[in-house]
């Protein structure tokens, strides 16, 4: 672990003297690209080197306790021993976690699909209530949130919406937000009071450009179509709605949330080639059984990962048999602490599974 770990402070010592090179910060892009990579580093490098202080300081307490005969400078040496051992056992847990091969994925922006699934007109409710909780964590967080496709309902739900989210990091904190999500609660629509059990279904992209992914226009069928939805005046006027079909996968995507016929296969795209990357990585992802067994389920649409309960204001996550009660708080946008415990049972599992 360590002679990786000098290898990365020889690296990141690389990358520092290339910023500051003029043939690098006149190139934009290597310049980008590099300056990625130094912040992708900078933690590693800065717990190694907090490390190798203590490691001096161990060094340094040791050769005072052995060279000196002084008894009260012996017991000061023996504190600084402990103190210095106590730092380097905790330290070199936080390296091993930092040194977990990252997602090549994680710090790309998203594209969240929501799905209202069993339970008609309350799975779409509650696809507007994930709709909203996820846009306020977003927006909580300052990223940026663009609506690409929505169907909306006459009550107010959705049907389905997908959207993206641009920020640093985001595919990090939402790719365990794959999977079916589970509420139960007293339906807007139902006058009797019964707890009402239904789910919807969130599909969580790593947003691909078209460098990682090329798409030969000769594999696409596109219709235009007028737009249809649940009001505006817009609707069923001029034909701005884009159905994109790849047919090679049979992927179908529609979008008809712009005015524009142009902005609207623009975004169709966007979530096309989204989806044919989220594929690519799926199929690699199942051709590594052993990887798969050392992460937190994810990305799995028919896996049920989450229950709602609105009655007692209880949120389980069935994965890692996490139970939280303030659900107004993370229906809110509060989600860190779920999303906090995901990674962190993740990383836990990765690290076993290294042993």
């Amino acid at each position: 672990m360590f002679d990786k770990l000098k290898a990365t402070e020889d690296k990141f010592e690389e990358i520092s003297a290339a910023l500051t090179d003029p043939a690098v910060t006149s190139d934009n892009e290597r310049y980008a690209k590099l300056m990625r990579e130094y912040k992708s580093l900078a933690p590693v490098v800065e717990k190694y080197r907090e490390y190798t202080s203590y490691k001096k300081a161990e060094r340094d307490a040791l050769e005072l306790i052995d060279e000196t005969g002084d008894r009260e400078l012996k017991d000061l040496a023996r504190e600084e021993l402990e103190s210095a051992r106590e730092n380097l056992s905790r330290i070199e847990e936080e390296l091993k976690i930092l040194l977990i091969p990252k997602d090549p994925n994680d710090e790309k922006n998203v594209i969240i699909e929501i799905r209202g699934g069993a339970g008609g007109e309350e799975a779409s409710l509650f696809a507007n209530s994930l709709f909203r909780m996820y846009s306020m964590y977003a927006e909580a967080r300052r990223w940026k949130i663009d609506i690409l496709n929505a169907n909306p309902t006459e009550l107010g739900g959705y049907k389905e919406i997908s959207f993206s989210v641009e920020g640093d990091g985001a595919y990090s904190r939402f790719k365990f937000e794959s999977g079916v999500h589970r509420v139960q609660r007293v339906p807007e629509t139902e006058s009797q009071g019964r707890i009402h059990t239904s789910t919807v279904t969130v599909a969580v992209l790593p947003e691909a450009d078209e460098v990682e992914l090329e798409i030969d226009p000769a594999e696409l069928k596109i219709d235009v179509f007028r737009a249809s939805g649940a009001g505006g005046q817009h609707i069923n006027k001029t034909e701005s709605a884009v159905r994109i079909t790849h047919l090679p996968t049979g992927t179908v995507v529609e979008c008809q949330d712009e005015r524009s016929q142009h902005k609207n296969k623009d975004k169709a795209m966007k979530i096309l080639r989204s989806r044919l990357y989220d594929r690519l990585l799926e199929e690699q992802n199942s051709r590594i059984a052993t990887e798969r067994r050392s992460q937190v389920g994810r990305g799995d649409r028919s896996e049920r990962i989450r229950t709602y309960n609105f009655p007692e204001g209880r949120l389980t996550d069935h994965r890692i048999g996490l139970t939280v009660y303030r659900l107004e708080s993370i229906m809110n946008g509060a989600i860190d602490e779920i999303i906090d415990a995901l990674i962190t049972a993740d990383q836990a599992a990765k690290l076993a599974s290294d042993e």
